[in-house]
């Protein structure tokens, strides 16, 4: 049996360095450890779960017991029950079985559904017995209806729930309201995992009881293998069927025995394809499941059955080598019948007493016995040259089945036991969890690692060349910076260029969030204004500047009232529009700035320069210019508005019906009074004529007006700037020339730094990946190394300066 060699024993902190330092590098951040992370747990772990899923009455429980050759759990026709059974390792002397109870409540549930389906009243009270006598009758009456407990799934959910209310009944001091009660077999008084086992496998006790859990002697247990049996994907209590799901999404799963069906229902249900996909989504998984066509007996006496399931596996499992075929019932009874004679009947009086009730005239038959008579007689499996075997109509099945063993003894036992073809699967699941399982899981682990150092390997190489190449002296380094500095100095007239040109797209896609704001501020203001004018416009007032204009005249038309109304808003709306503009343009332009003063560009230029190369100042200017040119514009737009609009006087508007009314009241007198009395006429008819001019400005026009002044101010002035940056060589290298020198020194212990992190971190890589090569090659994983990292001989010196001819090389 292969098992965790001691050079594994670090496994975990060799892994884990590997994907610290994985972590420690931004650019390989994007990397995904889940594989691994996932692959580790299988290869550490000490347990290895392996869940045997499928439907109800697939055969998953009798497929256990066939493995372990010990009848261990409840196996019968129909929907068993939901209980989860875990199987371990236990010593000789250490067997034991701990038992884990439904609760009432939970009970209570699977009555409910399994009444649902049956028709049945739903609503019962489950401590009450002619209550629960009553529903047992009806479920009697329904298995004899429908010919016996085996003949339909109505018949086997009858028997499902007629065991339920038995095993509730039976067990009612045991069973807690609420909570899962728990008992170790010892406070059952059973003295050995017989007893238990016996117990627990009683369909009453067997269907109240959620979970079982078994430590039993047995090699395939070896080496933390972990056998879990789990209710059917199909159970007719919706919560035992995701208990299932959720088991085999579960990452502690390792293994999956799938076993389906469909050769005996001839096709896959939707509940075992939402399996296979379930299994698939878990890469704690991967390939390790076996699938087993169990009840494969029914194909024998079906041509269409076997065609059906032979063209399925061709079609859909022709990827997998893991594909079995397998008959659980006569597997396992096979294996025990190799333990008895003709003194106890071949095991009717042993291993099926319990099945063989003597009704006085006849008993009882297992249902082993009928396909037993049934495989020898009709299943073609057996050659008549070596096995001449008659079943007689004239003897009862268990008097056939005496008579044909006493006949042909342990060799039709032996040719029967291989072809259920539990003996193969017992075979290939054996030879896979003592030979194969820890080989690959460790496999698994190497695989899943080998892309991760491959890319820590070309990082660090590449890290270590970068350095390599790195001047070693400080003079050469000088040298290489000013060489670079023309190009610098362009590159960052470029990117400041294209900084700007990208805060322009911003402005006039309407996508600067800051801006926008502001400039809906600015429309608020010009709408509030409007409206506060409007509101508080006096007509006296008008009047009185009317005829201050003409001192010859007593009264003034309604027109010149409107003439000095039209004059006051323009001029008071253009206040408000300049003032608000130039707030809007300030802070747009204090944006820009703090921007480029983040920008990455921006540090370069303090770097080459020791200032901005001119940009804030450039900046400023082209605030000044951009806010004169939009005051102007604000200034014209706003004189506009003293003209009333183009279709205020047209006939049919509301407004030439407005200012005819106005005007019919006006004129009633020659004084100012009949004004006065139509000051709201004239605010109506002022509204009328200045909202949608306004609306036109800051909804419309004054908006492209200061797109296009922010775009042809400022692209001219990034491009002229980009230039001017790059003018500035002689000023740059006569800067640099200042400082390169501490920085020529700072850099090359900054590179002397980094060259020793990264060796730091090569060894490291090293002694991780060396120690998981160790594992690999102690599990003959030869083919499976990880790469590690030659060192390099390219070793970049430390250079202190002393004065300005000497240096010291360290």
């Amino acid at each position: 049996m292969t098992k965790m060699p001691p050079q594994c024993e670090n496994l975990q902190a060799q892994v884990d360095i590997l994907l610290d330092l994985l972590h420690q590098e931004p650019s390989l951040r994007t990397e995904d450890i889940t594989s691994v992370q996932a692959s580790l747990r299988k290869a550490i772990s000490p347990t290895f779960e392996i869940v045997f899923a499928g439907a109800f009455s697939a055969g998953k429980s009798m497929l256990i017991n066939a493995l372990l050759e010990r009848e261990l759990l409840y196996s019968a026709e129909g929907h068993a029950t939901g209980t989860e059974c875990y199987i371990a390792y236990a010593k000789p002397d250490e067997e034991k079985v701990v038992l884990t109870f439904l609760s009432e409540v939970e009970i209570q549930g699977q009555i409910t559904a399994l009444c649902e389906k049956l028709g049945l009243p739903i609503a019962i009270n489950v401590n009450n017995s002619e209550v629960v006598n009553r529903i047992r009758q009806e479920c009697q009456t329904i298995i004899t209806k429908e010919g016996g407990e085996s003949k339909s799934d109505r018949a086997k959910q009858a028997k499902a729930l007629d065991l339920l209310l038995e095993g509730f009944v039976g067990n009612r001091d045991r069973i807690h309201t609420v909570n899962n009660a728990t008992y170790s077999m010892e406070q059952f008084n059973f003295s050995n995992l017989k007893e238990a086992a016996t117990y627990a496998r009683r369909g009453s006790n067997s269907a109240v009881l959620k979970r079982l859990e078994y430590n039993c002697n047995h090699p395939l247990l070896e080496d933390g293998n972990v056998l879990i049996d789990m209710p059917g994907i199909d159970a007719p209590v919706k919560k035992d069927a995701e208990l299932t799901y959720r088991k085999i999404e579960d990452p502690e799963t390792s293994a999956v025995v799938c076993v389906l069906k469909p050769a005996s229902a001839g096709d896959m249900t939707t509940e075992e394809t939402e399996l296979l996909e379930k299994m698939r989504s878990n890469p704690g998984i991967r390939d390790r499941v076996f699938y087993i066509f169990n009840r494969i007996d029914e194909t024998w006496y079906n041509v269409q059955l076997r065609q059906r399931l032979d063209d399925l596996i061709s079609s859909q499992f022709r990827d997998t080598l893991k594909v079995y075929k397998t008959s659980g019932l006569l597997g396992f009874y096979g294996s025990q019948l190799k333990n008895t004679s003709g003194r106890d009947r071949f095991g009717l009086d042993t291993i099926f007493a319990e099945s063989v009730k003597s009704t006085g005239i006849s008993e009882d038959t297992p249902q082993f016995v009928y396909e037993f008579n049934r495989y020898c007689a009709n299943s073609g499996k057996l050659s008549p040259s070596q096995f001449q075997i008659s079943v007689h109509n004239y003897e009862t099945p268990n008097q056939n089945y005496v008579r044909i063993l006493a006949d042909q003894g342990k060799p039709l036992i032996q040719q029967l036991i291989k072809d259920s073809g539990i003996e193969e699967f017992h075979t290939a699941i054996t030879r896979y969890l003592q030979e194969d399982k820890r080989r690959e899981l460790f496999s698994n682990l190497a695989d899943d690692l080998q892309p991760l150092c491959i890319s820590l390997r070309k990082h660090y190489q590449a890290v270590e060349r970068d350095l390599d190449s790195q001047p070693r002296e400080i003079e050469t380094m000088k040298a290489r910076e000013v060489e670079k500095l023309n190009q610098e100095l362009q590159q960052v007239g470029q990117e400041f260029s294209q900084h700007i040109a990208e805060e322009v797209n911003q402005l006039v896609t309407n996508c600067s969030d800051a801006f926008e704001t502001d400039f809906r501020v600015l429309q608020s203001r010009m709408i509030r204004r409007l409206d506060e004018l409007l509101d508080t416009f006096s007509v006296e007032a008008a009047y009185s500047r009317a005829t201050m204009n003409h001192p010859r005249n007593a009264t003034a038309p309604l027109i010149a009232v409107l003439v000095e109304a039209l004059y006051y808003l323009a001029n008071e709306l253009e206040d408000i529009l300049v003032e608000s503009c130039k707030e809007v343009i300030h802070r747009l332009f204090q944006n820009i700035v703090e921007r480029c003063r983040k920008a990455e560009f921006y540090r370069k230029l303090y770097r080459l320069l020791g200032n901005d190369g001119g940009i804030e100042q450039q900046l400023k200017q082209v605030e000044k210019a951009v806010s004169d040119a939009l005051v102007s514009a604000a200034r014209i737009e706003c004189d506009r508005f003293v003209r009333e609009s183009a279709r205020f006087y047209d006939e049919g508007t509301f407004s030439i019906y407005q200012f005819r009314q106005t005007l019919q009241q006006t004129s009633q007198s020659y004084d100012i009074e009949s004004m006065i009395e139509a000051e709201p006429a004239i605010r109506q008819l002022l509204k009328l004529d200045f909202e949608p001019k306004v609306f036109q400005t800051i909804k419309r026009n004054f908006r492209q007006t200061i797109n296009q002044t922010l775009k042809t101010n400022l692209l001219p002035m990034a491009e002229h700037q980009a230039d001017e940056i790059l003018q500035q060589y002689n000023q740059a290298r006569a800067y640099l020339e200042q400082t390169l020198e501490q920085e020529a020194e700072e850099k090359l212990a900054r590179n002397q730094r980094s060259l020793s992190e990264v060796e730091q971190k090569i060894a490291a890589f090293n002694q991780a990946v060396e120690g998981i090569n160790s594992c690999l090659q102690a599990m003959q994983l030869y083919d499976h190394v990880l790469p590690d990292i030659p060192q390099s001989d390219a070793v970049l010196d430390a250079v202190v300066i002393t004065d300005s001819d000497t240096k010291v090389y360290l």
